[in-house]
């Protein structure tokens, strides 16, 4: 194993082999999350080469979207019964099949199935989970700096793959413009095939933070993955930390895949804005929401996870019910975009830090799956119930007052947020 030459040079240099998985884990964030932007661009090409309406392309991005939601806890279990390498590349390839073999497809259901199915799941096995069982696996000095980093991915995935994938599907097809987050995916899985490992135990290193000798992994149950998530929920539900990040996390994906995400383009439209201006001012919140993931990273290793929360929620709220009154200028949308943008994700830490402060860090990453799907139910639930509210009346304001009414109520209920105390491990000597 490569890794076992790169851990020891690195060692001699004082730094630590978790900040190498650090790096495979944002580059494999990274290129899943331009395969999750791509459909955006798909959907007009798509429609001009097969005649699908719009309805029948945007069935299969709802599927995508679902199954990204709900395999978060199962990729989790999947983690810890076959180990971090084995589930990422397996999910990497099921990613990389279904885009290849989108090129190839000349019927609807193949689109369901390469996109909705493959791409759906495998993109869902490498989420924000990913990125929290890396950090609570490998660290516990910077967990929260490092949970930022690679949340931050996400949103960056989809900033920088993008405008690229437009610029090939306008110039030469939308089959080119895939290649984009294909070669990106075929990086990422030789990087993790070669120096990806499962626990510091491997390279034989205890947590980043942590001094001591080197200790194995829990034994893992021998159930499946399906029954050891269960039986997880069934644990997790009968605390009430678990439901308080659970709700409080359902009003973040209302707030944001599923409101704003899904929906502001076509307000700024019905105040008169041109579709171009709203996809800018998007952008821009995705440049932000890079620096915002960091900064909360930043912060939630130095204050309450539970009154950043609090703050996060409360601001987003304002944010939320002080839109309409923006008259929609570009001043005006230009500060909501820089605000919401550095409030999209900065959620993501301090919720991750909660959970493994309350159910330990082997159990954190199952639990914070589960929460995750809250996360996409609530996008749903805003994604379809914002779109009957304007068939009805007209307009998303109601939507969007009730996006900012649930934010406050998100922010008194993470007051509520108070783990118990896990035993503390003693500090290791300063690393880089």
């Amino acid at each position: 194993m490569l890794s076992g030459l790169v851990a020891p040079f690195l060692a001699r240099r004082n730094v630590h082999y978790g900040w190498a998985m650090v790096a495979i884990t944002f580059l494999t964030m990274l290129a899943t999350a331009a395969s999750m932007g791509m459909p955006g661009v798909l959907l007009v090409p798509l429609k001009q080469e097969f005649g699908w309406d719009t309805g029948a392309i945007s069935g299969a991005m709802a599927l995508r979207l679902v199954l990204y939601g709900a395999m978060g806890p199962f990729a989790a279990a999947l983690m810890s019964r076959y180990g971090l390498k084995v589930t990422i590349c397996s999910a990497l390839a099921m990613i990389v099949g279904g885009l290849v073999l989108s090129t190839r497809m000349t019927l609807l259901w193949q689109f369901y199935v390469f996109w909705g199915v493959l791409v759906g799941m495998g993109t869902g096995m490498t989420a924000i989970v990913l990125g929290a069982t890396v950090a609570n696996r490998w660290f516990t000095a910077r967990r929260g700096l490092v949970l930022g980093l690679l949340t931050s991915a996400a949103a960056t995935g989809q900033l920088v793959f993008l405008p690229i994938a437009a610029w090939l599907a306008e110039t030469y097809g939308w089959r080119v413009s895939v290649l984009a987050p294909i070669s990106a995916l075929s990086v990422a899985f030789v990087m993790m095939l070669l120096f990806g490992r499962d626990h510091p135990c491997e390279v034989g290193l205890a947590p980043y933070g942590e001094a001591g000798p080197p200790r194995p992994p829990p034994q893992q149950p021998a159930e499946g993955a399906v029954r050891t998530a269960l039986a997880t929920l069934g644990d997790a539900a009968q605390h009430r930390m678990f439901w308080v990040l659970f709700g409080t996390f359902a009003i973040c994906g209302f707030t944001t895949n599923g409101l704003v995400q899904t929906h502001f383009i076509p307000l700024c439209q019905d105040f008169g804005m041109a579709a171009v201006a709203g996809a800018s001012v998007l952008a821009l919140m995705g440049m932000f929401d890079f620096f915002g993931a960091i900064g909360s990273g930043f912060l939630s290793d130095r204050f309450s996870s539970s009154k950043l929360l609090f703050w996060y929620y409360f601001l987003r709220g304002l944010s939320l019910l002080a839109l309409p009154f923006s008259n929609f200028s570009l001043v005006g949308l230009s500060l909501f975009a820089v605000f919401y943008g550095l409030d999209w994700i900065a959620t993501v830490p301090p919720t991750v830090k909660l959970a493994a402060s309350s159910f330990g860090r082997e159990q954190a990453p199952l639990v914070f799956g589960w929460i995750f799907t809250a996360h996409q139910i609530g996008a749903a639930i805003a994604a379809l119930g914002a779109g009957i509210t304007h068939d009805m009346l007209s307009t998303y304001l109601p939507a969007f007052f009730t996006g900012g009414v649930l934010c406050l109520v998100a922010a008194v209920t993470a007051l509520f947020a108070r783990p118990a105390r896990l035993p503390t491990v003693a500090p290791a000597p300063v690393q880089v």
